[in-house]
């Protein structure tokens, strides 16, 4: 084992799949996790990370949940197939619940909202099997949650406001005000 961190040791196989299709995000995440010992493959689509899968399944998988062409929770499926052994940690930009325990019960072994910070992923990954990761060093304010909760109900009612307001209870003025402001942080 090669020792990268006083605080884990990244295995041999230390082959680690990035699943999004923000290319930006996937090479900063994927740059960030190869300076902490991983070698990353960094793929943007499902199609993509299900031939890798298939072909030669990484021992660590970092993914998605929502991408153009799929879930992530596919891949998850897909990876405990092939590979029961691989640690996934399941990424998303709309924390959820349901989603969550989904990821978990697939195989992943921690969720995290984007934009995830590199060592949380580590840790995520790195974490005993017996004990849960370490919480994020800078979790999402409430603000935040709120905002990305906003944002998810909008996109699955179509960017229809009048819909969106209507589900979430709120006047669809004030719906409009927060859809024109920049995420919280």
């Amino acid at each position: 084992m090669s020792n990268t961190n006083a605080e884990y040791e990244i295995p041999e196989d230390n082959r680690l799949m990035v699943l999004d299709d923000n290319e930006p995000f996937r090479i900063r995440l994927g740059r960030a996790l190869e300076k902490r010992g991983f070698e990353t493959i960094l793929v943007g689509s499902i199609a993509e990370a299900t031939a890798l899968v298939k072909s030669n399944p990484p021992a660590f998988a970092v993914l998605d949940m929502r991408l153009e062409d799929g879930s992530g929770l596919d891949i998850v499926a897909l990876l405990h197939e092939y590979r029961p052994n691989c640690r996934m940690v399941m990424l998303t930009g709309y924390g959820n619940l349901a989603t969550a325990v989904a990821a978990v019960k697939g195989g992943a072994v921690d969720y995290l909202a984007k934009p995830a910070d590199a060592d949380d992923v580590v840790k995520s990954l790195m974490a005993k099997p017996d004990e849960p990761p370490a919480p994020p060093e800078n979790p999402m304010s409430a603000d935040r949650v709120r905002w990305e909760h906003i944002q998810r109900v909008y996109e699955l009612c179509d960017k229809n406001v009048s819909e969106t307001a209507r589900r979430l209870g709120m006047h669809r003025r004030t719906l409009q005000r927060i859809l024109a402001k920049r995420a919280p942080r």
